[in-house]
């Protein structure tokens, strides 16, 4: 199961009235943005949050594999395009409180990818249709979602307790957000423990920085993160180091990074005096393999702090 944004405006009313999502195969220039042609990827099983004029508005459950076909006539807003297309049929599941965006910003904007995010940094939506969502920012989603439209906290403000259970369309939600995030956090759960695995196995199940060695303390640590990678990359054991709990907050955050040859970067932003108090020192290397050289790149021009 994959998860994706699109991005609807004026056409949203409608292509929820017919159960679809719909885009053209080429625009005006001849060439094929990548926010049509994902449209291909999508799949029977797959879920679609649905993002209009600042809020998500509404999750879909995609019944059929994409297909070519012609632009739906009776949808006004296409009539600049050629009729030839790519159209996804699936469930509209509307939310009685949509989710504001810009209003739950702080905690999306760090789950977002670098490339082909939905969302600019100030919370507005990109151009384009069709976004990816990984699994991360999903679930984010999935949290916003049910503690507007399932979940109310009760009057001590302890617990959560369900609300409107009498209603089908509700409980038909509730099936599929649970059903969504289970196979969501199933996914990466799943993908966690491969990837884990990889990497005690590379670095002899010690820390790649200072050698400690108790499984409690040690961490498997994307050098390109979750939210950036493909499928292939988050399980790839060259994405990342192990490293005990210190050092791997700080390979996370982008205090320290390596270069091609495995030397340690520290970030201007850590003092020399306080090199000691995180174990780290300018002179460390480590015993890299050549197939870490492109996450470390990455890594260090996308993560590192340079200033």
């Amino acid at each position: 199961m994959r998860n994706f944004i699109v991005m609807q405006g004026q056409t949203y009313e409608e292509e929820k009235n017919l159960g679809l999502i719909w885009s053209p195969q080429i625009d005006q220039g001849g060439t094929v943005p990548h926010s049509w042609k994902r449209m291909t990827k999508v799949k029977a099983g797959d879920r679609v949050f649905h993002f209009v004029k600042g809020d998500i508005v509404a999750v879909s459950d995609v019944k059929s594999d994409c297909r070519k076909a012609n632009k739906p006539s009776l949808i006004e807003g296409y009539d600049r395009w050629d009729d030839e297309g790519y159209l996804v049929p699936l469930k509209y599941y509307h939310l009685d409180k949509p989710v504001n965006i810009r209003e739950n910003f702080d905690s999306i904007l760090p789950l977002l990818p670098i490339k082909y995010s939905a969302f600019q940094n100030n919370g507005k939506g990109n151009q384009g249709y069709l976004f990816p969502c990984n699994e991360e920012l999903a679930l984010k989603l999935i949290e916003l979602i049910s503690e507007l439209n399932i979940y109310q906290i009760d009057k001590d403000g302890l617990e959560f307790s369900a609300e409107r259970v009498d209603s089908p369309i509700h409980n038909e939600l509730i099936h599929l957000i649970s059903e969504t995030e289970s196979e969501v956090k199933a996914k990466i759960r799943l993908g966690q423990r491969q990837f884990r695995q990889g990497l005690l196995h590379l670095w002899n199940s010690q820390c790649a920085l200072c050698n400690i060695k108790l499984p409690d303390l040690l961490r498997a640590s994307h050098s390109k993160p979750w939210k950036d990678s493909t499928n292939e990359e988050r399980l790839d054991p060259y994405n990342g180091l192990l490293l005990c709990c210190n050092h791997d907050a700080l390979y996370d955050k982008g205090y320290i990074t390596f270069d091609g040859n495995g030397s340690l970067y520290i970030s201007p932003l850590i003092g020399d005096e306080d090199y000691s108090n995180y174990n780290i020192s300018s002179n460390m290397k480590i015993n890299y393999y050549p197939q870490n050289r492109a996450y470390f790149k990455w890594h260090k021009k996308n993560q590192f702090k340079s200033s």
